[in-house]
């Protein structure tokens, strides 16, 4: 495993993450304290280091498994969650946004994961208007100086939010989670430059386009009513599988697994500090793991090229 330090944090987190939206229900399956426990003991072992979650997957379901299944070695891993949002039904969220609601997420999150502090608490995906709210701010320093919060995060949506990526540090943000993939590089045109003009990290969310960049699909796949994805329009739906078809002919190198490629790809980029896929299984876990090589491969490659066209005056 390799590690990056996250923005100003001075944490050194994997290049290579879990995330566990999946743990909350969402995505065609449940999943046991089992289950939770051999995939993050497949982490564990690869050497990540980086768990997210969050307040909504499920009714703080997700923080309960990660909380349990970390308990023994806590210390070792860096726990980012959420705020922002109350689980109440199957793709359906209360919102939450005053400080005294926030408060009492805090508090059920740290219930829930078993620890008496979150190593990165995020703003999760809320409009500008609920983001401009310095009593909001106000509050989250204050729980930052009382120890229960050691970093604070903004999840921005959409992936071109600048406005809250531009306020980052001014509200105490020092990492910014964003969308970004093969199929979606918005976040190159103007946030990526805004991070490292602020020295925020970069957390790579849905590095797998929703496993669209897995490989395992084609035009035409469908999911099941359990499934996030099933919510989706199918006709994009489609249009994106048929646009993999195309990335997969035109580059992927010839006998490489797509998901690892497609995760290589977006930590290839200096500005991203690491990838949080979700994984269901052990196995993903261990092949994620893999892209570490391949990331180094991309760059000097890259390098190579760059060097090239500066010899060519291009």
């Amino acid at each position: 495993m390799k590690y990056r330090i996250l923005g100003s944090t001075g944490a050194r987190v994997s290049v290579v993450g879990i995330g566990t939206w999946q743990f909350g229900g969402e995505w065609g399956r449940s999943y046991t304290q089992s289950d939770a426990d051999e995939i993050i003991d497949a982490a564990r072992q690869e050497g990540i280091n980086l768990i997210d979650t969050a307040e909504c997957y499920g009714d703080h379901l997700s923080e309960r498994l990660v909380g349990t299944a970390i308990a023994s070695d806590r210390d070792k891993w860096f726990v980012a969650t959420k705020f922002g949002h109350r689980y109440t039904n199957p793709f359906e969220r209360e919102q939450l946004w005053t400080a005294s609601d926030v408060q009492k997420q805090l508090d059920a999150s740290l219930l829930a994961l078993k620890t008496d502090y979150v190593d990165l608490y995020q703003f999760h995906s809320g409009p500008n208007d609920l983001f401009d709210n310095p009593e909001l701010w106000q509050l989250l320093r204050k729980l930052k100086a009382a120890g229960k919060i050691r970093h604070l995060g903004i999840s921005i949506s959409p992936n071109t939010n600048v406005h809250q990526t531009d306020r980052a540090v001014d509200v105490g943000a020092e990492a910014i989670q964003v969308v970004y993939n093969r199929l979606d590089r918005e976040p190159e045109e103007a946030v990526f430059s805004s991070c490292e003009r602020q020295n925020l990290g970069i957390l790579a969310r849905v590095p797998l386009a929703s496993g669209f960049l897995s490989g395992k699909y084609q035009p035409g796949a469908r999911f099941d009513a359990t499934d996030v994805r099933s919510t989706r329009d199918t006709a994009k739906s489609d249009e994106l599988l048929r646009k993999v078809a195309r990335i997969r002919q035109e580059e992927l190198p010839e006998g490489t697994d797509m998901a690892s490629w497609a995760l290589a790809w977006c930590l290839r980029h200096s500005a991203v500090t690491s990838v949080i896929p979700g994984c269901k299984t052990p196995e993903q876990v261990k092949a994620n793991s893999r892209v570490v090589a391949m990331v180094e491969e991309m760059q000097t490659d890259a390098a190579s090229v760059s060097g090239h066209r500066e010899k060519l005056g291009e």
